[in-house]
């Protein structure tokens, strides 16, 4: 591929874009493969997110530093691994039928008001941009997503969540 070419898709030239993507096509298609092999999820699922992680790359990737495919195919893989990390994290297991019958669900679980009002009592404790991320990422954000809206790295949301979690510790201990 040439540094011309992802110039011009750089630019928004759909022929351009349609040959970067026929061309890092077969890479994409192993690597959404081989994920879903090892995480069990659906390889088209997989690809599809790698290739929206590339065409949202296509826009910033610079052909004077290091090899520019390279770079897309890094952000496709981090898109599609960010898929995985939140379908882990909504994959729940099968709840057994007896348990549900021998322990029916009450109408209005007090105890989820108390810790809802716990929670939001915590919150007022924080600064402003450790509400932020406890927001965020309570919200469903991956570290990654929240600090790209709040306009930091992942490893700034990390700090973030680790004094969080320190004033948490703390308070509740208390």
């Amino acid at each position: 591929m040439t540094a011309c070419l992802l110039t011009r898709a750089r630019t928004g030239d759909r022929v351009a874009t349609r040959c970067v993507v026929d061309s890092l096509r077969p890479r994409l298609e192993r690597m959404a493969a081989y994920y879903a092999r090892r995480c069990g999820e659906d390889p088209d699922d997989l690809l599809q997110e790698a290739w929206l992680g590339l065409l949202e790359a296509v826009p910033t990737v610079d052909v004077r530093i290091g090899v520019p495919e390279h770079y897309l195919v890094r952000r496709a893989r981090w898109r599609l691994l960010d898929a995985v990390k939140r379908a882990r994290l909504r994959r729940c297991a099968a709840l057994d039928p007896e348990v549900l019958e021998a322990h029916p669900a009450p109408s209005h679980s007090a105890d989820a008001v108390v810790a809802g009002v716990d929670v939001s009592y915590f919150l007022t404790r924080l600064n402003p941009t450790q509400k932020q991320v406890a927001r965020l990422l309570m919200a469903g954000l991956t570290w990654r997503e929240a600090g790209t809206l709040l306009g930091c790295s992942s490893a700034n949301v990390a700090y973030h969540v680790r004094q969080i979690r320190k004033q948490w510790d703390a308070w509740h201990a208390a």
